[in-house]
């Protein structure tokens, strides 16, 4: 069901995509354009602009039906539920991690050499 959604939803984008690109621009930019009538801001409903209304309804439908899916499918579940159990060879406790394996500087009374030997 998702999948068939989101074909739906891919397909009503572009659709929109390619009905915006090919309105006619009303020149001038930010809705500065008119040509409607003598004293109207409003232009006339074209095909293209009820098309264009019809695809972005729909795209919101589908925007909100991809939603209400994926909600449904991580109801009660977590992130880090689904990442599996831990593996064998870590430890229990987070703060007891063996010594060797933290990414600590060493303290002073280690005697291991602070620069690599070119060998």
């Amino acid at each position: 069901m998702e999948n068939v959604v989101l074909i739906i939803h891919l397909i009503l984008a572009f659709g929109l995509i390619a009905i915006v690109l090919l309105q006619r621009s009303e020149g001038g930019g930010l809705g500065m354009g008119g040509g409607g009538g003598v004293m109207s801001g409003r232009a006339a409903a074209t095909a293209l602009g009820k098309l264009t209304w019809f695809l972005a309804i729909g795209f919101i439908c589908t925007s909100l039906a991809l939603t209400i899916i994926a909600a449904e499918k991580s109801a009660g579940t977590s992130v880090l539920d689904r990442l599996g159990p831990a593996p064998a060879n870590a430890p229990a406790d987070p703060v007891q991690v063996p010594a060797g394996t933290d990414l600590l500087p060493p303290s002073s009374t280690d005697n291991a050499p602070l620069v690599p030997k070119a060998d």
